[in-house]
């Protein structure tokens, strides 16, 4: 199966300055009803003539960033709750269904685009959310969704999954199909120009763990003949873009957090982030992941955060099973032959630092006392374990913990 791979993307994938252009031709293509998922962030401080989830006034058209244009019709839904409690979801879906959209446009971060794809399921299939829980229990295609995300970082603009948070759960949960792709993708680095230097380096640094581990997944046997899982490991479509995604965020994401108003940097990144989303939105991502969940979800800090924060202590966990120091060449842009296990963890420390990712957990609240049952609850992610290159044991996971713990030198 070396030379084997999947890869699912939407219909189409535009990137660069100015591709946001693109928008009205692409929505000419699905119809004229238009839902647009907005982040709310966006249209504060009324910038926008629609209230939430109801149509702009006569004569008025909504105001979106840098001249993004809707139709005049088009319904702006706004109220997107930080985490996206399932239960404000199961409320949007039934908006949309009866709004009945032809397409729904997503612009914003990843909770927006997440948001956005998980309203086009209920737009289209029975509720409640919690019954598509885990993969492949997505019945059909759902209503088509353009994505725009103006941070580099999640890829969801290219994934086939979104993520919720249960209050009956101690995990975020999420919902895995290739349904959730994203019709269309547009990614113009203008719209990330405005973001804070803090949802740069948390958003661009989960960028890198995803080309990490996309790039280091466990290569999975597929059988043809049999319906395949939602991420099928490391393959030969997906290795080169974790690669490519690599090779621009390593030397560009800490210009981007430190200079915001590089043109050069932004677009390196955003690219980068693509590339990470289109890598592990075939192979899926494993440790760090299924480590952060339980961690976001004790310490409420930012996905990006904690996953950056784990990436050290994760290689070094599973260099044995090589590849590091492969990932470390496309990372720094150097030859094979002077990389190593141990210069690629010092590369990605030293981005950690520099755009301000804390070097331990208990640098964001963590206690000694509960790092077993961070453990216990990673345990509880099969499908993030399953592909991770080494056996994912309580007592590994408890180590990597460990260390993170102490800080300092993997």
């Amino acid at each position: 199966m070396r030379d084997a791979g999947t890869l699912r993307v939407g219909g189409r994938v535009h990137f660069g300055f100015g591709a946001r252009a693109q928008l009205p031709s692409i929505l000419q293509v699905h119809g004229t009803r238009v839902l647009a998922v907005v982040d709310p962030f966006l249209l504060s401080g009324g910038q926008t003539s629609g209230s939430p989830g109801r149509p702009p006034g006569p004569g008025h058209r909504p105001e979106l960033p840098l001249g993004l244009r809707l139709p005049d019709d088009a319904r702006i839904f706004s109220d997107i709750t930080p985490e996206l409690p399932v239960g404000t979801l199961d409320a949007a879906g039934a908006m949309a269904r009866e709004f009945a959209p032809d397409v729904i446009v997503a612009i914003g971060g990843g909770s927006a685009l997440d948001a956005a794809k998980l309203i086009a399921l209920l737009a289209t299939h029975d509720g409640p959310l919690s019954r598509y829980y885990g993969e492949n229990l997505v019945p059909g295609p759902v209503v088509p969704v353009v994505a725009l995300p103006t941070t580099a970082g999640t890829g969801s603009e290219v994934t086939p999954v979104a993520v919720v948070s249960d209050p009956d759960r101690e995990l975020k949960v999420g919902i895995s199909s290739p349904f959730l792709v994203p019709a269309a993708a547009i990614v113009d680095p203008e719209l990330t120009m405005g973001a804070p230097a803090t949802v740069t380096a948390y958003s661009g640094i989960d960028a890198l763990v995803h080309a990490a581990e996309s790039f280091t997944a466990r290569r999975l046997d597929l059988d043809w003949s049999a319906p395949l899982p939602v991420f099928t490991g490391r393959n030969a479509l997906s290795e080169p873009l974790s690669l490519q995604a690599a090779a621009h965020l390593g030397p560009w994401l800490p210009v981007a957090v430190r200079e915001p108003d590089d043109r050069r940097a932004r677009q390196e990144v955003a690219l980068g982030s693509l590339q990470a989303g289109m890598a592990f939105g075939s192979t899926g991502t494993h440790l760090c992941h299924a480590l952060q969940y339980p961690i976001g979800a004790l310490t409420k800090t930012p996905h990006g955060l904690g996953t950056g924060l784990l990436l050290p202590y994760v290689l070094d966990a599973i260099s044995s099973a090589g590849r590091v120091a492969s990932f470390g060449a496309a990372l720094e842009g150097i030859p094979e032959s002077e990389a190593s296990p141990e210069r690629t963890i010092a590369r990605v420390a030293e981005i950690n630092r520099y755009i301000g990712v804390p070097a331990s957990l208990a640098g964001i609240g963590v206690t000694r006392d509960q790092l077993p049952r961070i453990a216990d609850l990673a345990l509880g992610s099969a499908r993030l374990l399953a592909i991770a290159p080494i056996d994912p044991t309580r007592d590994v996971l408890l180590d990597i913990l460990e260390r993170a713990f102490a800080g300092g030198k993997p």
